[in-house]
């Protein structure tokens, strides 16, 4: 591999890892879904590119998928939910953005020092390559940990998610199979979420996770 495709492929990936941090500090759930939209595109493209110098073409359907699913469809139909559900557009969090963006960072430098010790007899681009990926995953978790509204959270599991993509891709890519199936589990699970959170809604009038705790014992 040359150092240009070396280069670009780790611009891809260190631009991930910001959109991520860009996810944890969003506070309203417009800019959070938006920035969503970006962190797909921005795993689209690393996907495509890995794809061109691994001349893997199977990995071009998982960036299709990553650009119509996790880009355009999912953004779209969360964008109308949360319209058709009048949900309150600021994002509730457990702690401060301040305190989130900071472990974020212990996350990150976590992530360099496992993957770089665990992968020492691998090539350097697959060991930083499962680093950025590994920091992206942990970010997603921890938007999913500091955050009460579900939507913020169902977000957090899709970078999350997005992470594991650019983890597989960069080692050699998946099995074209794995790819599909992997493509409609997404789909099926999105339209279980968006059924959980209108029964939310209808139940609680609210996606404040929080509220259910403090009905939790009470009668109906």
């Amino acid at each position: 591999m040359n150092t240009l495709s070396f280069d670009v492929a780790h611009m891809l990936a260190g631009g991930m890892l910001l959109v991520s941090f860009m996810m944890i500090y969003q506070t309203r759930l417009y800019a959070l879904l938006n920035v969503f939209a970006l962190h797909a595109m921005v795993l689209a493209l690393s996907v495509a590119w890995q794809a061109s110098i691994q001349h893997a073409p199977h990995l071009y359907v998982t960036a299709g998928i990553a650009l119509f699913f996790k880009a355009i469809l999912i953004p779209g139909a969360l964008h109308k939910i949360v319209q058709r559900m009048g949900i309150h557009r600021q994002v509730e969090q457990v702690v401060g953005t301040g305190a989130t963006m900071l472990a974020g960072m212990g996350l990150v430098a976590l992530s360099s020092v496992l993957m770089l010790n665990l992968t020492a007899t691998a090539s350097a681009f697959a060991r930083e390559d499962m680093a950025f990926a590994l920091s992206v995953v942990l970010l997603g978790l921890l938007m999913m940990i500091s955050r009460r509204n579900a939507v913020s959270q169902v977000v957090g599991f899709m970078s999350l998610e997005n992470g594991l993509i650019l983890a597989a891709a960069g080692a050699q890519g998946m099995p074209l199979v794995v790819e599909i199936s992997v493509a409609f589990s997404v789909l099926v699970a999105f339209i279980v979420i968006g059924v959980f959170l209108f029964r939310i809604r209808e139940r609680f009038d609210s996606v404040d996770l929080s509220v259910m705790d403090d009905y939790r014992g009470e009668k109906r």
